[in-house]
């Protein structure tokens, strides 16, 4: 198998990826943070904002030397401390790429970094630009390596944290690593543990890393003799990315036959289902497990739990995600043990001995297994989860910037992180007919109402644009992130769904169960 996702077909062999004036800044910065900073690439580098703070504060940021990486001494970096803000002599500025609920909740926690001088978002949206969480640059392509690396010599950019997985599967990363600009995510051979499951399903079978019993077709005929062999309940994959829709978890044969055909016969994901993955099923509790990578180190997030279905009781077809909160009490200590030594160091020490190494986010979606209590993997992400990253960002209370930093420098062995012992709720808001077909463009009141309706609510957009009147519409499939934390799961869940009640928008809806794992074993505890 090839390290790159179109050659994971292959035999497992895998080649070789390739001080300012802290105050004033800060001060500039934070007066040039508006509630509606959004600038195309071209406005924004032509320096056609008029904003004398504005300009002040660019002088300084291009003004800032150049070595701006060389933190010393990683230890725990909480955004609440004075004194951690003040330990780094140097600061950064950080480009995320992406424009929905992850990077939302990435930007908001990059904002809160005592390191973090500013934070642009390419392309973002209407919403992060109007948190003021970062500046967007509308219309940058993040396509265009070329140009991103631009905008970073340009602007003094100190660190890329790309967010969704396209680019980083399209190689975004080997090109700014390459200009010398430091960004956080695996390199495109690195990605295709997402870009290809039979990519990762082979690499768990050399490395003996516990997994679903699987195997991989490009024959519709040879994959549908296999399900009738194997009988269902069975799970039917597309190999590549679909937008996390190329996954049937199919009840019966029909179901199963009929994914097969959608994806080998129709097309229906493309290049990416021109390959499936059938699966043994696996009865239990799915779980997700974070771990930030340098290459050898891996070290642990805090837990989280999704909902991945549509509908309320984990009913309908699976979503990108309904909702998610953290820490998920069905991921005890013990168990976040397991998957360490089982799963997540296994294939860090694989990816490396494949000459792959692995720098970014490890996202390892489990099946805690109802017969044996033990996980095994479902599937690899290789950036944070979304809904999970806003939960996770909720409680993180570690400077994101450095710790992203060290990852990229290999230097995680010298970080831990910072958590909020409270939990976290996010509820997703999407538009009816979610996930098939939907309405675009319908209005969305109430926003500002709905953030302050409890203490430690906040409203991540994900597909969300602005009306000629400069309303708020809804532009994609899930809308809304609505978060909140509390002190344990119920207040931050009351929390989460006052604030989505008070959201005005007919054509949205929204789960009402979203936790009741959770609080079901909490009731029964």
């Amino acid at each position: 198998m090839a390290c790159a996702a179109c050659n994971a077909g292959r035999s497992l062999g895998l080649g070789k990826s390739v001080s300012s004036n802290r105050t004033f800044v800060k001060s500039n910065l934070n007066r040039f943070r508006s509630s509606s900073l959004s600038f195309s690439f071209n406005q924004f580098c032509k320096e056609s904002i008029s904003s004398p703070h504005f300009a002040l504060f660019i002088r300084n940021l291009r003004s800032r030397p150049p070595n701006l990486l060389r933190f010393h001494g990683f230890k725990s970096f909480s955004s609440t401390s004075n004194d951690s803000a003040e330990a780094s002599e140097e600061r950064v500025a950080v480009l995320v790429i992406g424009g929905g609920g992850r990077e939302h909740a990435l930007c908001y926690a990059l904002k809160k970094s005592p390191s973090c001088d500013a934070v642009f978002c390419a392309p973002g949206n209407a919403g992060i630009a109007q948190s003021g969480d970062a500046t967007c640059i509308t219309d940058l392509d993040i396509t265009d390596s070329a140009a991103v690396a631009s905008f970073c010599r340009k602007w003094a950019v100190g660190l890329v944290v790309v967010g969704p997985e396209a680019p980083l599967v399209a190689g975004l990363v080997n090109d700014l690593s390459k200009a010398g600009i430091p960004t956080f995510g695996p390199s495109s051979e690195a990605a295709a543990l997402e870009g290809s499951k039979d990519f990762m399903k082979k690499l768990c079978d050399k490395y003996r890393i516990p997994t679903a019993k699987y195997q991989s077709f490009s024959n519709p005929d040879e994959a549908k003799a296999y399900v009738k062999e194997q009988g269902a309940p069975i799970v039917v994959k597309a190999d590549g990315l679909a937008a996390g829709k190329g996954v049937v978890v199919a009840m019966t044969l029909d179901e199963a036959l009929s994914a097969i055909d959608s994806m080998l016969v129709q097309g229906s994901f493309g290049s990416a289902g021109s390959r499936v993955i059938i699966e043994e099923f696996l009865d239990g509790e799915e779980a997700s497990f974070f771990a930030l990578v340098d290459g050898e180190t891996a070290l642990p997030l805090e837990s989280a739990q999704d909902h991945k279905r549509v509908g309320d009781g984990d009913t309908g077809p699976n979503t990108g995600g309904m909702g998610a909160y953290s820490p998920a009490p069905v991921l005890t200590g013990d168990l976040q043990s397991v998957v360490m030594e089982t799963i997540i160091r296994p294939t860090v020490k694989g990816m490396a001995a494949e000459g792959c190494k692995f720098v970014g986010v490890l996202y390892a979606g489990l099946m805690i297994e109802k017969k044996t209590g033990l996980p095994k993997l479902i599937e690899y992400n290789v950036r944070f989860g979304d809904p999970e990253c806003q939960v996770l960002m909720m409680r993180l209370e570690s400077d994101l910037a450095q710790a992203l930093l060290a990852a990229c420098r290999g230097q995680l062995g010298q970080v831990s992180l910072t958590w909020s012992p409270e939990s976290a709720m996010v509820v997703v808001m999407a538009s009816n007919g979610y996930p098939g077909s939907y309405k675009k463009g319908t209005l969305i009141k109430n926003l500002e109402e709905a953030e302050t309706v409890a203490p430690m609510v906040k409203i991540f957009h994900a597909g969300t644009g602005l009306d000629a009147d400069g309303n708020f519409i809804a532009t994609g499939g899930r809308v809304l992130g609505i978060a909140a934390r509390g002190k344990d799961i119920q207040e931050a869940r009351d929390r989460a769904y006052d604030a989505a009640e008070a959201v005005d928008w007919p054509e949205g809806f929204f789960r009402r169960d979203i936790g009741w794992r959770a609080l079901t074993l909490k009731q029964l505890v």
